[in-house]
């Protein structure tokens, strides 16, 4: 999961090597942290944060129907 969100995420902005992801685990919850360039914030979140559903879309796409959860938080 971690790769496919840092593949992502580096294909949408301009500052590839600032990219970062933090994987934790909360309870049955897997938390990724997309970490991106303060300049990169808007093209990671999209008009009306509808690039960033459609990373959490695909996220949660890929887990398939396995019993622990995922949560994307985006930060600077």
């Amino acid at each position: 999961m971690k790769a496919l969100v840092e593949h992502i995420a580096k294909s949408l902005v301009d500052h590839p090597d600032s990219v970062q992801v933090e994987e934790a685990h909360e309870e049955r919850t897997h938390v990724l942290r997309l970490l991106v360039h303060p300049d990169d914030m808007g093209k990671v979140i999209g008009k009306q944060g509808r690039t960033a559903k459609a990373i959490r879309s695909v996220l949660y796409a890929a887990t398939g129907k396995h019993n622990e959860r995922v949560r994307l938080d985006i930060v600077e």
